[in-house]
């Protein structure tokens, strides 16, 4: 049994009713656009994603409800209330979750929805990132694959490793003032074992020989 640690920077690990409360995808959306883009009102948000102001509106009180959005203090009025979601990272599946038909749906389609959304933002950066970016934020981006072999627990602790100092970084980089030429980003660290194929693929290759590869547009 490979024994999972706890991360160390604050995670909610969300309940059964909280998650079937955002198995919806335009609420999924909604908070997809309040981690890229910061706090929105229901109008800005409802121009972001094509809908109503009403509809985006509605999600945003039952997103509220749960705690996976909240108001903006001392921003807004009656009329035109800022949103935000609050700085905490979310677990969307779980072995408890995993007890039940229901909970498994709920949570593959939050999974497909924010895959859905991060594939969207990569391809676009793909396609199109070399026609409107300048050279400094070409040369900086990367897209890369590392592929290994490992077991569960080397897995455990390799992502574990990485999410901690991603968060660390994270954090000192959020303490710090706004630069004028800041822009939304997106990071994707992904690690998990590649399915359809044997367990015994590539077993002769040793840790030395591993491949990654990197990408710039």
């Amino acid at each position: 049994m490979v024994t999972v640690r706890e991360p160390d920077f604050p995670l909610r690990k969300v309940d059964t009713a909280s998650l079937k409360a955002l198995a919806h995808p335009l609420r999924v959306q909604i908070l997809e656009m309040l981690s890229r883009y910061g706090a929105q009102t229901a109008c800005g948000l409802a121009d972001l994603l094509g809908e109503s102001s009403g509809a985006t509106s509605y999600h945003l009180r039952q997103l509220a409800k749960f705690d996976f959005v909240r108001e903006v203090e001392g921003k807004g009025t009656a009329r035109e209330r800022w949103w935000e979601r609050p700085p905490i990272a979310i677990q969307i599946t779980s072995p408890e979750l995993a007890t039940s038909p229901a909970t498994q749906e709920a949570s593959r389609l939050v999974s497909r929805e924010f895959e859905r959304g991060r594939q969207a933002v990569l391809a676009d950066f793909m396609e199109h990132g070399i026609d409107v970016l300048d050279a400094d934020w070409l040369q900086v981006s990367t897209v890369s694959t590392i592929n290994a072999r490992m077991s569960a627990e080397q897995l455990a602790r390799y992502a574990h490793a990485m999410e901690a100092l991603g968060h660390k970084m994270l954090e000192e980089i959020r303490s710090e003032p706004v630069p004028e030429d800041a822009r939304p980003v997106q990071i994707h660290f992904n690690a998990f074992p590649i399915l359809g194929v044997p367990a015994s693929a590539g077993k002769a290759a040793s840790n030395d020989s591993q491949s990654s590869e990197g990408k710039k547009p």
